[in-house]
Formats: C-alpha cells, structure tokens, sequence
C-alpha cells in the first residue's frame, strides 16, 4: 500500500474516532450486556427508549408511531356479553368516520348478501377501466372479534380507491357466538359465489391481519375442496401463526403500539375463536399448511409489528414452495399502520403496490 494511501486511511480513523463519540456509559453498558449474553440461547437486553423514525417516514406516519397504546389494548372480557360491549364501543368509533371516509376515497358502497353471508360491494366512483372484468374479495381483519358491519370496511375502501378496483368485502360471523369454522365457511362460501360470476383469474383476495390469515387460510380450504384458486392474493401482515410463536412475538412486544403483546385482547381473542381447536391447525394458523401451488402473493409489514415474524415466515415459506412472493416491509411502522390513514403517503404507497401487483398477475 502507497504511503499516501496509509495516511488517508489514518487521516480518516482520526477523523471517526473524533466525529463519532461513544454515548455516556457506552463501556459500562457494552461490558454488562457482554456479560449477561455469555453463553449461548437467551439473549437479553437492557430497557431502553426507541425514539420515533424520522428519514423515509412521513409525518402523518411520524404521528401513528408515536402514539399511546389503544386503550383496548389489555382488555380482558370474561362474559359473552362483556366481549359484545368492547366490539361494539369500537365498531362504533369507526363506523361514525365512515360517510366522510367514503366522500374522501370518492367510494360507493352497497350492502348486500352472497350465498347467504352479508357483503359489502366497494366500487370507486371513478374505476378503472382495465379492471371492469376484475373483482378482488376482501377479508377483514380485527383478531376474528372486531370489525363488524361497515366498521370493518376502511381497507377495502382504499383498495377500491387507489387501486380503481370492484371490492367484495365479506361481513363474516365472529365470536364470541360464532367462533371457528363460521368465519371460514362464510369466506369460503363467499368465494365460491363469487366463482360463479366471474372467472378466477380475473379475481385477487386480500385482507390485512386476521384477513391475511384468512386469505392463506381460505387458499388451504380451496385446495382441499378442488376449489379454483384466485389468480393473486395479498395478505397483510397476517396472523399465521395464532399461537404466541415468532421471533417478534418477544423483540416487538411493547414496541408494536397497535397490538402491544400477544398477552393482552390478542391472545384472548386468540383462545375465544378458536374454541379449544389446536392451535396450529393450518385453518387457524396457516403456516403450518402446504403452501405448493400457491397464487403469486404479495406480504406487507412494518419494523416495529408484533407479527412481523409471522409475515417473514410466510414468506419465505412460500419463496421455499416456489411460489412468487413480494414483501414489503415498512421503516417503523406497527401493526397494519399503512392502512390507518389516507392522507399518509406511506397509505397510498402501500395499496398503490398491492394495486400493481394484481395488475400484473390478473387478466383482462
């Protein structure tokens, strides 16, 4: 190496080492946590604060992030009747939202029913019209409990509205009357009332959370039944695995601000809907299903979601199966934030992508 060079690069080391301070009680802190992570298996962490992201993040998702955790967030129902009250309070925050929501999306919305299940037909006033022939299903989210009626309808009004698409958004049956299998039949028998209508490869389902574990779900079943699959789907975030199993169940927890802990309303949720049945039966956590042959599908997250482990996983699995599978991964955002406000770009970014991605994987 030229004697030019070795000073440069010493030149520069000085120039780190003065620009680059180390914070107060660095050594103190390197040397402890050195300590209690000797030895293999557990890591363990020291408490700290995470300051909200600032570069690539929009200040409208600036104040999602930073907000307090939802008040529901530790709930703990003990009767049917008490489960009731907290959905309905909470559908009924949303569903007073929704006429505005719908002028702003520049949406029109029709309740109907399909094989019997109660529908929401989405149509943008403004649609696209390479999409005429095409319609995407939508499956809500909410922890199998929340979303009843049009509280529900939000995610699939800005699909209809940014992706200039037709949306079926499916009205299914919840706990705590109505636990597994209601809410899948229902899908299920949605989505075959649907395939007598349209052709499937004209036909996409996403949904976001509970919704994306039910659209892998709803593939599973479809499989089983020689049912025709969609031709692509987008689950977001999904809960594919109920159980409290992945890497970010433990590293998010109290970081995520939308879901908090499996251990709170989740986990109770969890254990209402799936009314003693095993936990990682693939309906419930589709994970653990044969993911062969899947559609083209299309993952969305955030670094700070409780279930971003379940969203990697799920990936991967699919990438393994040999199915074409897109993710997205959001700077900080928690849980499903990208669809908690439409004048976020992060929003119209995120469904914009979904959008496209059907488009290449739907025909005409």
């Amino acid at each position: 190496m030229r004697t030019a060079q070795l000073i440069y690069l010493a030149l520069g080391a000085l120039w780190a080492a003065s620009t680059w301070a180390q914070p107060a009680g660095y050594a103190e802190m390197a040397a402890s946590q050195a300590a209690a992570n000797a030895t293999p298996g557990l890591r363990k962490s020291p408490a700290h604060a995470t300051p909200n992201p600032t570069n690539e993040v929009s200040p409208q998702m600036q104040a999602m992030i930073g907000a307090p955790y939802p008040p529901h967030f530790n709930a703990d129902p003990k009767t049917a009747a008490e489960w009731k009250e907290l959905i309905n309070r909470r559908a009924a925050l949303v569903i007073q939202g929704i006429p505005a929501l719908k002028e702003k999306l520049g949406v029109n919305v029709t309740a109907t029913q399909m094989a019997g299940v109660n529908v929401f037909v989405v149509t943008p006033k403004q649609a696209n019209p390479k999409n005429k022939h095409r319609v995407l299903m939508h499956i809500h989210g909410g922890g199998y409990v929340f979303g009843p009626g049009e509280s529900a309808l939000p995610e699939a009004m800005l699909m209809a509205s940014f992706g200039g698409y037709k949306v079926v958004s499916v009205d299914y049956r919840m706990p705590p009357d109505h636990p597994y299998p209601a809410a899948m039949d229902d899908s299920m028998a949605v989505w075959k009332a649907l395939l007598l209508q349209h052709k499937a490869k004209h036909m996409a389902v996403f949904g976001t959370s509970t919704g994306g574990a039910m659209t892998l779900a709803l593939v599973l079943r479809a499989k089983a039944e020689k049912v025709a699959l969609p031709a692509a789907i987008a689950p977001g975030t999904p809960w594919s695995d109920i159980a409290k199993i992945g890497d970010t169940y433990e590293t998010n927890e109290w970081v995520d601000n939308v879901l908090v802990t499996w251990d709170g309303w989740l986990g109770r949720a969890a254990l209402l809907y799936a009314a003693g049945k095993d936990l990682k039966d693939p309906q419930l956590s589709p994970i653990y299903g044969d993911f062969a042959n899947f559609p083209p599908t299309i993952l969305t997250s955030g670094t700070r979601d409780l279930f971003l482990s379940n969203t990697v996983r799920t990936h991967r699995k699919l990438r393994r199966a040999g199915v074409r599978a897109d993710l997205h991964v959001y700077e900080g955002q928690s849980h499903a934030q990208y669809g908690f406000n439409p004048d976020a770009p992060e929003t119209k970014e995120a469904f914009s992508e979904i959008a496209h991605f059907f488009d290449q994987h739907l025909r005409k």
